[in-house]
């Protein structure tokens, strides 16, 4: 949702939210997307690890293809690859220049009337990194050969989703493939950001006065909505700031033709079926022109990143016109932004989670979002807020959070938390979502520092720390370079048999232990 922040894009990490497998190019996804989190914070627990969340693409897909202007930005400060902000907001303008090839590459098609952009960067010609057989330049090829074929084979499917026959000639006539999109779908950077950098860039003055501006302008729209769906109205002007900077970078590729191109080009193509076909159906019912979806290279967009099928599914009609303009209408884009949240479960008048001191020596393999407890049981456990402040609802059930182990803050996080991860999958973008509103309620920044003395492992010391991790027999996976819920588990049972805190954070020092030194 984050259109620069989003290397992965919601469509590549999260589980399936929106009608996505989840969030690809989305809202934060764009910083999200390229910009890859610390271990474990961008949908650890969802899949164990790379090639599971690849598989899972679906949560940041929702939003998929986010790449918006908070995230965007966030995606060039933290990676400095990131070759698109978040696909789907204008911070993929940011990245270009990243990838490159031996092989000639081929130029860009020109514009149909899917709004296909001219003058973009050109495909690399190379494999994906990924290593999937239908990502290789020789199937891209081959596919993208294909790819008129392709788009005229889903007309039955078309048909059948009440979309007619002029339409679907019309919106699909002169589409061709932007197989720059294959490059960012398997980007795999060498080095990331740390979630430090990530808050700093997201969480600042002046996304936060231009937030504010907007919950002064829209106030009634708040009003009634927060009324209606009991959605925290700060939540929701945190979520449309930090995917897309307030509606400043949506991204600029058209939806109908990367979602086109995933349908029939790469190894997300029965996911980006239903999200082309979604599409068509937003176009034929007349809620959207063309020329108003544009976003991320996943497909996600407006505002706050909706992909089509989490459209579909949760965008509402606020002001009662018969179209649900999730881009050009406030109205429409705050009611439907929140009855998104209201459908994947808030829980009205709670917050998504409380700062935490947690006591030297603490068991943190009890950090875990399978662990959720009462909070009156952390409280028994030393876990404390660091302004001494007492919890308002002891009974409410969190779990422990820790995202920069025991160097950094802790975070008990309640269900509105979780529910956020489900708009984007990833704990880094949720923490950031959370915080952001608070900040816009007034509240304080966070009390406790973060271990900004630790730097960030790159891929080549990530992938050596899974392969030590793997010979000393803790870790069962195929070592890849990107860190997971099964590398986390890893790190956590070499740090317990080596006496020190097992937080499962990937540091350094945990590095050179591995290698004996």
């Amino acid at each position: 949702m984050l259109a620069c922040l989003q290397p992965l894009t919601k469509a590549d990490v999260g589980p399936r939210p929106h009608g996505v497998e989840k969030k690809a190019d989305t809202k934060i996804s764009s910083l999200l997307g390229y910009w890859q989190p610390q271990p474990g914070l961008l949908m650890a627990d969802f899949w164990p690890d790379r090639w599971d969340m690849m598989q899972s693409v679906a949560g940041l897909a929702k939003r998929a293809g986010s790449v918006t202007s908070g995230a965007l930005v966030a995606a060039a400060l933290l990676l400095p690859a990131c070759a698109q902000a978040q696909a789907q907001n204008g911070l993929s303008n940011l990245f270009g220049g990243i990838f490159s090839g031996s092989n000639p590459a081929p130029a860009q098609a020109p514009p149909g009337p899917g709004g296909a952009q001219t003058g973009a960067q050109p495909w690399s010609g190379e494999d994906g990194a990924s290593g999937h057989p239908l990502m290789t330049a020789a199937a891209i090829r081959e596919a993208a050969g294909n790819f008129n074929n392709c788009v005229a084979g889903m007309w039955p499917d078309a048909a059948r989703r009440g979309i007619t026959q002029e339409n679907f000639q019309s919106f699909t006539a002169g589409l061709a493939p932007d197989l720059r999109i294959m490059d960012l779908m398997d980007s795999q950077p060498e080095f990331t950001k740390s979630i430090w950098d990530y808050l700093d860039i997201l969480v600042n003055d002046n996304r936060l006065a231009k937030g504010r501006e907007v919950l002064a302008k829209y106030k009634a729209q708040f009003d009634a909505t927060e009324r209606a769906t009991g959605v925290d109205r700060y939540i929701i002007a945190s979520i449309w700031g930090i995917e897309s900077n307030y509606s400043t970078q949506m991204g600029d590729r058209s939806v109908l033709q990367s979602t086109a191109t995933l349908a029939c080009i790469g190894r997300r193509q029965a996911y980006f079926k239903d999200e082309f076909l979604s599409a068509l159906e937003i176009l034929n019912r007349g809620d959207l022109r063309p020329e108003q979806m544009r976003g991320s290279w996943a497909g996600a967009f407006g505002p706050t990143q909706f992909m089509p099928t989490a459209f579909k599914r949760f965008a509402v009609d606020g002001d009662g016109d018969g179209r649900r303009d999730v881009v050009d209408n406030p109205t429409d884009l705050i009611a439907s932004t929140a009855n998104n949240l209201k459908k994947d479960g808030w829980q009205a008048g709670q917050t998504w989670g409380f700062e935490v001191v947690v006591p030297q020596g603490f068991n943190y393999m009890q950090a875990d979002r399978a662990k959720a407890m009462p909070i009156a049981q952390w409280e028994k456990l030393g876990l404390k807020r660091p302004t001494g402040q007492p919890f308002p609802h002891p009974a409410e059930k969190a779990y422990l959070l820790a995202p920069a182990g025991a160097q950094g803050p802790g975070f008990l996080m309640l269900q509105n938390y979780r529910v956020i991860m489900k708009y984007n999958p990833a704990e880094a973008y949720a923490l950031a979502i959370g915080h952001f509103a608070d900040r816009l309620r007034g509240g304080a920044p966070f009390v406790q520092p973060w271990p900004r003395q630790e730097r960030e492992l790159s891929r080549t010391e990530r992938l050596e720390l899974q392969q030590l991790l793997a010979q000393r027999g803790f870790y069962k996976g195929t070592p890849d370079g990107q860190f997971g819920g099964q590398t986390r588990e890893a790190l956590r049972n070499f740090q317990a048999s080596i006496g020190v805190p097992a937080d499962g954070f990937a540091s350094s020092d945990v590095l050179e232990r591995l290698r004996g030194r």
